[in-house]
C-alpha cells in the first residue's frame, strides 16, 4: 500500500492489508483486524448489540448536532484484534450511515494497546489521524450537520493541544444522535470505564430528549445526569 499523499492523515481501508509505518502515521490500526465502526446492530430492544450508551431517534432532519467531550479511559488488552472506541455521531439508528469521530483502543498485539483518533463517514471507510493519543487525554468533539450534504467533524485533543476539522460530503437522514462506546473487533478491559460529559443535541442537554440507554454485550451505561454518564463493563 502506498504511502499517504496528506501529511495529517493515514487512511486505512476497513478491509485490506498492513499498513506500513511511517514518521508521521501509526503503523497499524483496526485494518488488520478488518473491523471498523458504523450502525447499530440489533433490535431496537437488544442488549446484545455494538452500542453501549445512550441514544436519541426521531423523524428525519431533526437532528442537526451533537457535542460533548470525554476522557479517553486506560484499556487493557486480553486478546490481539480487540477494538473499542468511545464517540459521538449523527445517524446509525434505524439506517445505514453515520457521521462519527471518536478515539480508538485498538489491540495490535501484546498487552499495551493503541490509541487513534478517527472520523468516518459511513459507509465509507474510517480515517485515522497521525496525531499522538495517549489514554487520560480529554477530548472534545462535535459532529454538525451543515445544510444539503455538508457536515463538519471536530475532534480537539485538550490535553495534547491540537484540534482537527473536516467537513464531508454524505446524504444522510439526521434521524438520531448518540454518545456510545463501540466494540466491533471485541472488547478490550477499560478498568475504570469511561464517562462521557456535557454531551448536548440541538444544544439542548442529552436528557432533554430522554435519550434510550443501550446496554451493549461488553458496557452497560449508568444514569445520565442532564448531558453526563458514564459506561462501565457488564
Amino acid at each position: 500500500m502506498r504511502k499517504p499523499h496528506f501529511p495529517q492523515l493515514l487512511r486505512l481501508p476497513v478491509m485490506g492489508a498492513l499498513v506500513a509505518a511511517t514518521a508521521t502515521a501509526l503503523a497499524s490500526g483496526p485494518a488488520a483486524a478488518g473491523t471498523g465502526f458504523g450502525p447499530h446492530i440489533g433490535t431496537p430492544h437488544s442488549n446484545s448489540s455494538n452500542w453501549g450508551g445512550y441514544v436519541v431517534s426521531g423523524a428525519k432532519g431533526k437532528f442537526k448536532t451533537i457535542t460533548g467531550s470525554w476522557k479517553e479511559p486506560v484499556a487493557k488488552c486480553t486478546k490481539k484484534g480487540e477494538l473499542a472506541a468511545p464517540w459521538i455521531g449523527l445517524d446509525g439508528w434505524g439506517d445505514q450511515t453515520v457521521e462519527q469521530t471518536g478515539v480508538a483502543a485498538y489491540c495490535h498485539g501484546g498487552a499495551k494497546p493503541e490509541y487513534l483518533a478517527w472520523y468516518e463517514m459511513y459507509p465509507r471507510n474510517p480515517v485515522y489521524y497521525s496525531n499522538k493519543v495517549s489514554a487520560g487525554d480529554t477530548f472534545t468533539a462535535s459532529v454538525t450537520f451543515k445544510g444539503g450534504t455538508s457536515y463538519k467533524l471536530v475532534l480537539h485533543d485538550v490535553t495534547k493541544h491540537w484540534t482537527q476539522t473536516r467537513t464531508q460530503k454524505l446524504s444522510a437522514r439526521n434521524a438520531s444522535a448518540e454518545a456510545v462506546i463501540e466494540g466491533p473487533g471485541g472488547y478490550p478491559q477499560f478498568p475504570n470505564g469511561v464517562t462521557f460529559k456535557n454531551i448536548k443535541v440541538n444544544g439542548h442537554l442529552f436528557s432533554y430528549y430522554h435519550p434510550r440507554k443501550l446496554t451493549s454485550s461488553g458496557f452497560v451505561p449508568g444514569p445520565l445526569h442532564g448531558g453526563t454518564f458514564t459506561i462501565k463493563h457488564r
